[in-house]
């Protein structure tokens, strides 16, 4: 068996439970491969008293790879993404950060975390992928165009709002005019979206989100859409730049650069542990059904 492993330190006793994944693993048949700059960081880490230089490295990963485990919060979860791609390999969120939507394994419940994966006590949850084209084509986009949570187009360097003329299959929908606009999968709904009053969306619904964000046409709401919909976006405004996001990575387009998203052909794997679910996430995370009065 083979696992990569990628992860940032985001608080101070992080590498406390690095230290625990690795020799968790170390107990086991396994082939460990940690992302080239984690293992730097791992090394640099004065708290980490233990010796790891004899880990292999990568700074790609290929077929090989059997599961791939993200130490971090939803961002470093979001960064895995970009090692897997369009891989199929199962990723396993190990929460050292805060909120852990995406992330959701218990820090402090590695070990028996590590035994479930071997025994392959888990199920598989499948996210949908958005892509994003350009037209003209955009180099800083074209060779890593995808995202798992949202693709967001703002304003930049302005305070002025930005016009967004928006197409759904072809068919004219409307010009947002707005601080921008927010397409979201489902797992990115409890994200971006859903702090700019979009809606909460279950991982298996075949859906994605328009939200638009800070809208000046007070009558503009979120929109779900089929998700093979092709969204077509056409930016202007009194500025020549705008911003598009994808997930954790941001690019800088020309105004009436025209934009498409569509969904991906490949899905992202994400391992649930036997117990956990997206509605326990919601319940825990989101405070649902909590009442203080009570």
């Amino acid at each position: 068996m083979k696992i990569g492993i990628y992860g940032q330190f985001y608080h101070p006793n992080s590498s406390q439970y690095v230290e625990e994944l690795l020799d968790a693993l170390g107990y086991e048949d396994i082939e460990v491969c940690i992302e080239e700059e984690f293992l730097k960081l791992i090394q640099e880490n004065k708290s980490i008293q233990k010796n790891y230089n004899d880990y292999s490295t990568f700074t790609e990963i290929d077929s090989s790879y059997d599961l791939f485990i993200s130490v971090g919060g939803d961002g470093t979860i979001l960064k895995s993404v970009n090692y897997v791609k369009d891989l199929n390999i199962p990723i396993a969120g190990i929460n050292t950060g805060r909120l852990g939507f995406l992330a959701t394994i218990n820090k402090e419940e590695i070990k028996s975390t590590i035994t479930k994966l071997l025994q392959k006590e888990y199920s598989i949850s499948e996210r949908s992928v958005l892509c994003i084209y350009t037209n003209p084509e955009d180099p800083n986009i074209c060779t890593n165009n995808f995202a798992l949570n949202e693709i967001a187009l703002s304003r930049k360097n302005t305070t002025s709002m930005i016009t967004i003329e928006t197409w759904l299959d072809d068919e004219y929908l409307t010009a947002y005019w707005a601080d921008g606009l927010i397409v979201s999968t489902p797992t990115g709904s409890t994200g971006y979206s859903l702090s700019c009053g979009g809606p909460v969306i279950t991982p298996a619904t075949k859906a994605i989100a328009i939200t638009p964000i800070a809208p000046h046409n007070l009558n503009a709401r979120p929109l779900i859409l089929k998700d093979n919909t092709k969204i077509t976006l056409k930016v202007s405004g009194r500025e020549n730049e705008f911003l598009v996001s994808m997930d954790s990575r941001i690019a800088t387009l020309q105004k009436n650069t025209v934009v498409t998203i569509k969904k991906a052909h490949f899905k992202i794997k994400m391992i649930e542990i036997k117990g956990d679910s997206f509605l326990q996430t919601l319940r825990k995370k989101l405070l649902w059904g909590e009442d203080k009065r009570n």
